[in-house]
């Protein structure tokens, strides 16, 4: 399946693109993010990073279907 990915701050910085299609065949969101941080050492572990599907927060075990759109949030920080 296709997925648009987007990527912010940090995670961004390190994936050295702000988006991108990526053709995959993980099933959940937390597959999804591990494998991006296993193929681009985005260097956050997936438990710090939130996502959200097609606008909404999601949940680690919520499925992924062709087409979707995946934001990816790394921690925030400062002040």
């Amino acid at each position: 399946m296709k997925i648009k990915v987007r990527y912010f701050a940090v995670l961004r910085d390190r994936r050295g693109v702000g988006e991108e299609l990526i053709e995959t065949d993980v099933r959940t969101v937390r597959e999804l993010v591990e494998s991006l941080i296993r193929q681009h050492s985005l260097g956050l572990p997936p438990s710090l990073i939130r996502a959200a599907v097609n606008g909404s927060f999601a949940n680690d075990g919520d499925k992924l279907s062709d087409g979707d759109e995946v934001v990816l949030l790394p921690p925030v920080s400062g002040g």
